[in-house]
């Protein structure tokens, strides 16, 4: 069977559902709107890191100089000319990741920052990570028949590997192999999903990216993996060069 074989059947009353018969090696996985909700991303992990970034930098800012590394990286990413960054002007910091976070843009020392405090959130319980109740029962699944079952997100690795230490079915971080950033690349460039095949050491074509976003999975599509378009609940259907088999569940993910 080839790893991008589809099996339509037809069920009563509920039109077409697409299951995908994947023999391949590897399952790559988008976290937002994919395994996780898009609301709980935007409406609990991005709210708790505006409500608390400022108070956090004025906290840090003097004594982690890994914080100061990465509110140095945003000021310049941002155009601030700041020549140090201290609790006289990190407000300015904070207001440029706020309006990052308002538009939505990939920016890793952002990212780096959110992850920093949501660790916080995760290990006070404040913060708990959502799972669409099937992505718990899928990685069981496809991890006990062998597959390599790894994360690529626009978030930090640290934020990664919190989200999925602290969800409501409890630490699932034991079924991953590996986790991707915005180190590796952009995730509508077809460059950083051939790094990522090279890393698990897997031929693109055995393995199956999954994600709702229609850019990010052609280009991993021209890298030569198999492809599969989330339609979660609050997805929003976007637009794709390529055509993605869509599931509404990792149910219709069988191995």
């Amino acid at each position: 069977m080839d790893a991008d074989s589809i099996w339509f059947i037809r069920t009563v009353g509920t039109g077409e559902r697409i299951v995908i018969l994947f023999d391949g090696q590897g399952i790559l996985l988008d976290i937002e709107g994919t395994t996780s909700s898009i609301s709980f991303v935007y409406d609990v992990l991005f709210a708790h890191a505006r409500k608390h970034l400022e108070t956090f930098l004025q906290e840090q800012i003097s004594v982690s100089s890994t914080v100061q590394k990465q509110a140095a990286a945003l000021a310049c990413e941002t155009g601030l000319e700041l020549l140090q960054i201290d609790a006289s002007n990190v407000s300015m910091v904070a207001r440029a990741a706020a309006d990052l976070m308002a538009r939505d843009v990939k920016s890793t020392p952002l990212k780096a920052l959110q992850g920093m405090i949501w660790r916080r959130g995760y290990e006070s319980g404040e913060l708990v990570s959502h799972l669409f109740e099937d992505v718990p029962r899928a990685l069981d699944r496809w991890t006990s028949s062998g597959l390599d079952v790894r994360i690529y997100s626009s978030g930090s690795i640290e934020a990664q590997q919190l989200f999925f230490g602290h969800t409501a079915y409890g630490d699932v971080t034991s079924l991953f192999s590996g986790y991707y950033d915005t180190t590796t690349g952009g995730k509508r460039e077809a460059m950083s999903y051939s790094k990522i095949s090279d890393a698990m050491q897997i031929e693109p074509r055995q393995i199956l990216f999954v994600s709702d976003i229609g850019a990010e999975l052609d280009a991993a599509k021209s890298a030569g993996m198999a492809t599969a378009l989330a339609d979660r609940p609050g997805n929003v259907p976007g637009t794709s060069v390529y055509e993605h088999p869509m599931i509404r569940s990792f149910d219709d993910i069988i191995s």
